[in-house]
């Protein structure tokens, strides 16, 4: 009988399992910390979207959302804590990293206090994502459970130094923030030349275009059909949008308004969208605001130039001049502009995908584990 490797930590990561760049990258982080030999247990309310492999190190708790006639609205947040003071219990934790202020590190907060009381002291790392900075905390309502929820954490990371920035301005923060960037796995990333799965797009003289994003309002995502509009009266291509969301009637609607159908393909949610990225020649990114543009690096990790906004943490991924070109958000023109420059001359093009390729690399998984890592280990020798 082979005796199995004792685990290294036991880690709770809580996450929305929903498409986006918060759950990609908590998922992609607890399998990365499994693989290490730590024992990683998600908690979420159904199975994160990228998390579809098997491995002894890994477990999921669903936080079941019963609807009580007596509430109006289900109470998520209570069941959250519920099934974290279970769940360390039982699996006996040595900590909980909670992706999001709230409602998860106001969960996971609640379920300290609880545990607290039974002599259980479980540290918590809240990361920041940037949503519950830039959008919730927006909103006065929310500002001293946020305030709260950061101030309250034992150790408190941000996925960008700009969202850092915004962070401490916003709130009053009276603790120390560390950035701890987005990551990629290189590995994932194999620039195989699948001459077939680009035809199956494009002809051999028309370009491909793409956007990836979850369709809200924040994406401006028809600001990506209106300047795919002025590239196609200069350069023959075709346009791939990957995901779903609140604006895909919109999106669709306007599509027709500006005859792009026959050039445009909505493709839907995808689990794994490097293949398509491999084939793709620019991608656009026009979002109001990203905390940190994680597609954006996915782009760049698959030698694809990015055209973006210059918005919040996107100059920290996408170098101007280099790997793609930063524009002002609503700069339609100069967005169109610059895709042209690039898909025109064929050198140039080649030139920025290696630079973009080179850069994301900055950011592959072996070069940011570590920092978490050490995060944990010194959280779990203070808890001993």
């Amino acid at each position: 009988m082979i005796a199995l490797k004792q685990s290294k930590y036991k880690i709770g990561i809580v996450c929305y399992p929903t498409y986006g760049g918060s759950g990609v990258v908590a998922t992609e982080l607890g399998m990365a910390l499994a693989n290490k030999n730590h024992e990683v247990h998600f908690i979420s309310y159904s199975q994160p979207f990228r998390l579809d492999v098997f491995s002894d190190k890994i477990n999921f708790h669903e936080v079941s959302v019963p609807n009580y006639p007596l509430f109006e609205y289900i109470p998520y947040e209570h069941n959250l804590t519920a099934k974290l003071v279970d769940v360390v219990l039982h699996e006996k934790l040595n900590l909980l990293h909670v992706h999001y202020a709230i409602p998860h590190a106001f969960a996971a907060l609640s379920a300290k206090q609880i545990l607290a009381a039974k002599g259980i002291h479980i540290p918590i790392i809240t990361t920041l994502h940037g949503t519950d900075i830039t959008l919730l905390g927006k909103d006065k309502s929310f500002k001293s459970v946020i305030e709260f929820a950061i101030n309250n954490s034992d150790v408190v990371t941000a996925v960008s130094e700009s969202l850092k920035k915004e962070t401490l301005s916003s709130f009053n923060i009276k603790r120390e923030i560390q950035v701890v960037p987005n990551f990629i796995d290189s590995s994932l990333y194999k620039h195989e030349n699948n001459s077939g799965l680009r035809r199956s797009f494009v002809r051999d003289d028309e370009k491909l275009i793409i956007h990836i994003s979850n369709f809200r309002k924040v994406k401006r995502v028809q600001d990506v059909l209106k300047v795919f509009s002025k590239i196609q009266d200069k350069v023959a291509s075709k346009l791939i949008l990957i995901g779903d969301g609140p604006e895909r009637l919109e999106m669709e609607q306007l599509s027709r308004n500006l005859d792009l159908c026959d050039n445009v393909r909505f493709i839907g949610k995808l689990k794994a969208v490097e293949r398509i990225l491999s084939v793709s020649d620019l991608f656009l990114l026009p979002s109001a605001t990203e905390s940190f543009g994680l597609v954006a690096l996915e782009a760049m990790a698959s030698r694809v130039p990015v055209i973006s906004t210059n918005t919040g943490g996107l100059p920290e991924v996408n170098i101007e001049g280099k790997t793609g070109f930063l524009l002002d958000v609503k700069d339609i023109k100069s967005m169109a502009e610059k895709s042209i420059e690039l898909l025109s001359d064929e050198d140039k093009l080649m030139q920025f995908k290696e630079c973009a390729y080179k850069h994301a690399m900055q950011f592959d998984l072996p070069n940011i584990l570590p920092m978490y890592e050490a995060i944990y280990e010194d959280l779990i020798s203070k808890s001993q």
